[in-house]
């Protein structure tokens, strides 16, 4: 069987995401010198309020997190490209499994009761075969101890891709719609909602008002990455 793995591997060998030179067997998606060179984001208080800033005055939240600075043209943009549109949803769990260790490490997310994703239209995951969070979701999930709950929260309406609008577009768009199928089952919980990148925040806003119309709900945000100001 190794023989065979090995033949396969000659010739179709696993490439780096970030500079495409072949992987070693014991390297995952990025070699070593690129994933050295990750922009992870540090844990401290100035970069915690920075986050969490993007939703003061729109959306009331406990905590914000996020793993990796998100830059067009980075090593980041393109392990979420791969993540999302090229069927490598793997990346999720390689990713939540490493933020995930960081989160235990830290203990803020000690008192959350669900992690519940932002979900995807119906005929969008249909066609994309997989929502690109839910292996995200799971890591986490596993690493923390807490329970993922997926399909509470529905996606109502598909909207544009978010790289197609433009940033007044993405504040004012009320197209993107979300609902609770059970409006108590979080009732005096705390829920990490958890996605893969925050741009705006609008579409995280948009999810945390529904999750609002559960009575005395407290909500986290957790996601992959976070893009980069200025």
């Amino acid at each position: 069987m190794q023989f065979l793995k090995d033949i396969f591997y000659l010739f179709y060998p696993n490439l780096c995401v970030n500079c495409k030179i072949v992987l070693l067997p014991n390297e995952q998606f990025l070699c070593i010198a690129c994933k050295n060179e990750l922009p992870i984001i540090d844990d401290n208080e100035y970069v915690n309020v920075t986050l969490t800033s993007t939703f003061y005055g729109r959306v009331p939240v406990q905590n914000v997190r996020s793993f990796l600075y998100y830059q067009k043209g980075g090593i980041t943009q393109k392990l979420i490209h791969q993540l999302k549109y090229k069927n490598q949803a793997d990346i999720g769990s390689f990713i939540g499994d490493w933020f995930g260790s960081q989160l235990k490490e830290s203990k803020i997310f000690n008192n959350v009761d669900y992690i519940v994703p932002v979900p995807l239209h119906p005929k969008r995951q249909k066609k994309r075969g997989y929502n690109q969070v839910t292996l995200f979701g799971n890591s986490l999930s596993e690493t923390l101890n807490i329970e993922y709950k997926p399909n509470i929260l529905l996606r109502t309406s598909i909207a544009k891709t978010q790289s197609l609008k433009q940033r007044f577009e993405r504040f004012s768009d009320n197209k993107t719609k979300f609902k609770l199928v059970n409006n108590t089952i979080f009732e005096n919980k705390h829920v990490l909602l958890i996605d893969d990148v925050i741009t705006t925040g609008a579409t995280l806003e948009a999810c945390a008002h529904e999750l609002l119309k559960t009575k005395n709900i407290t909500i986290s945000i957790a996601t992959m990455a976070y893009t980069q100001k200025g």
